[in-house]
């Protein structure tokens, strides 16, 4: 694609974003909720449909990725069920928006109020999870924040298959177009790394070289992380039985994914017995 209609076509989803994000700020909770219910049962209805493009995502990466990569990308049953009720907890949450955090009088008649209220437009690239798509968007959602997501280019055709999916699903509740948007390729993600007028906030997933790269080549504000190293620690006072079913769960409910547990570091006070 020619640079100077790449550009176009970015400005023009940061615009969309930026005007659906004063929108959805002020929108109330069950005008949010009712979109969320929506994105549940759309979800349910077309599930036939994403397996299949999914199906096409896997059978082109199935021999480029390793199994741990692939056991990511894969969707079935189950994963559908669990993204379904993913939508469902984030439905019930409590209302984040406008919650006064602490208070404090200044003066006499004159008080400070910390209230939580939404950031913007969110930017996020992560990795070649498609059930991300809905735990991102639902959450942006549920916070009034409009969100450009960028995934794993091995994931396409779930990825989109997803967006169009929650973003129709979103609009019967008023939630206004450009509230969830898609972008495909790196070129557009160096492109959206320039959109200071339209971004408030990106966030990358994946490694600390990457995230480097992010925070070295954007003026907006990035919210990154550190390399994963995921421990369990069981102290000499837990509770041995609460403490083995955190731990196999930590390691066995999904092995794949990058959070799974990598070391198990148990207090020599309650080793023998825990081991």
């Amino acid at each position: 694609m020619p640079k100077e209609i790449m550009n176009t076509k970015i400005i023009n989803i940061g615009k969309k974003a930026k005007k659906s994000a004063g929108i959805l700020s002020t929108a109330d909770t069950e005008q949010k909720n009712k979109a969320l219910y929506e994105i549940a049962k759309a979800l349910d209805r077309n599930k036939s449909k994403l397996l299949l493009m999914n199906q096409r995502d896997v059978g082109k990466a199935k021999y480029k990725l390793s199994s741990t990569l692939l056991a990511r990308l894969k969707l079935n049953e189950d994963k559908i069920y669990e993204i379904f009720k993913g939508v469902n907890i984030v439905l019930n949450l409590d209302e984040p928006v406008g919650m006064t955090l602490s208070a404090k009088e200044l003066d006499n008649g004159l008080e400070l109020y910390q209230v939580t209220c939404p950031i913007g437009v969110i930017g996020i690239i992560f990795e070649s999870r498609p059930d991300a798509v809905v735990q991102i968007s639902s959450l942006c959602l549920k916070s009034g924040n409009a969100v450009i997501l960028k995934g794993g280019s091995e994931a396409k055709h779930s990825n989109k298959t997803l967006v169009d999916i929650l973003s129709r699903a979103a609009e019967q509740h008023g939630i206004p177009k450009g509230a969830i948007q898609f972008i495909e390729t790196r070129e557009q993600v160096s492109q959206m790394l320039k959109l200071d007028n339209y971004i408030d906030l990106l966030i990358p997933r994946g490694s600390g070289q990457f995230v480097k790269y992010i925070q070295d080549n954007t003026k907006i504000a990035v919210l990154g992380h550190s390399e994963g190293i995921c421990h369990v620690y069981v102290d000499r006072d837990a509770d041995l039985h609460k403490a083995v079913g955190i731990s196999f769960d930590a390691k066995c409910q999904y092995p794949a994914v990058c959070n799974a547990m990598e070391t198990l570091l148990v207090h020599k006070g309650i080793a023998e017995n825990f081991l």
